[in-house]
């Protein structure tokens, strides 16, 4: 951990939600004046979407039927651990982006001065913009531990973002259809390969967070493979996990989030449309004492 090049890491597993955090991040950036250096989690996958596919496919020749994205079969464990250290020890690192879409595409060719950049490949490995003020990672993987892996020990504020799983799943079956095209049947799929590494390496990261944000729906999510829609906002409430209690302002979260309550002596409960503006109360002022104490 460093106090002169803090590392903040937002994980979950796809389609938790990670994006709303991150735009309630950027909300605080701007208006805090925070310089961050930014690290796409699916950037540090280490097949491209073609040799997935096909390690997929030979991974299930084996009889292996578990191979994803999850597991560190296909993910640069090791790099994620030494951008961390490295940003922490000299504010500067390597990264580079994963292409989802056509317009990515376009967007990282005209950035890197190519022509050849499609979807479902990586760019090319760049230096981070120099004097950031943090190292801001959002993906999979950002306090995982694997073997002699630690990630999480060079994160200095790690957040979690975790709906209840049934509600997980029916927003990864909704985004995968509407942004991807999948069909329902191959999300589900997916889901089910990805399950023991989701166990094993998704699930204890939650466990090393400083907080987790979980989504819980006050509607049916029985079963989440036919769920016709995504229970809105208004339709859950956020369960606001702190790992450690001390020092936390609980009566003034009270007192500016509307509707809000405890449930446990660490833990805070607000409505679910009214959890942007929960994230932005809570982690306004841990940037505000992480920029001072940097300066320092």
């Amino acid at each position: 951990m460093s106090r002169k090049h803090p590392v903040i890491a937002v994980t979950g597993s796809s389609g938790a939600g990670t994006t709303t955090v991150k735009l309630a991040f950027e909300n605080i950036f701007r208006r805090e004046g925070i310089k961050a250096a930014v690290i796409e989690g699916d950037s540090l996958h280490s097949l491209n979407r073609a040799a997935f596919r096909t390690a997929v496919a030979e991974a299930a020749k084996e009889c292996n039927y578990s191979f994803s994205h999850f597991g560190p079969e296909a993910n640069h464990f090791p790099k994620i651990e030494e951008m961390f250290k490295t940003y922490g020890e000299t504010g500067m690192c390597k990264r580079r982006y994963y292409v989802h879409s056509a317009d990515e595409a376009e967007l990282h060719n005209q950035h890197f001065g190519l022509t050849d950049l499609v979807p479902g490949v990586f760019t090319p490995w760049e230096d981070i913009e120099s004097n950031s003020d943090l190292l801001f990672y959002e993906g999979l993987h950002g306090l995982v531990v694997d073997d002699d892996i630690n990630a999480g020990k060079y994160v200095d504020l790690g957040i979690g973002v975790v709906p209840v799983v049934n509600l997980e799943w029916i927003q990864k079956i909704h985004r995968d259809k509407k942004e991807r095209g999948y069909s329902a049947e191959a999300t589900v799929d997916t889901i089910l390969r990805r399950m023991p590494d989701y166990v094993k390496y998704i699930t204890p990261q939650f466990s090393r967070t400083h907080i987790n944000f979980q989504r819980v729906a006050t509607v049916d999510t029985s079963n989440p493979f036919i769920a016709s829609d995504i229970p809105t906002p208004d339709e859950s409430f956020v369960v606001i996990r702190f790992s450690n209690p001390k020092g936390v302002d609980f009566p003034y979260y009270l007192s500016m989030i509307p509707n809000s309550f405890m449930s446990r002596a660490n833990t805070l409960v607000t409505p679910g449309g009214k959890m942007s503006l929960a994230m932005e109360i809570i982690l306004a002022p841990i940037m505000h004492e992480m920029i001072e104490k940097k300066k320092k």
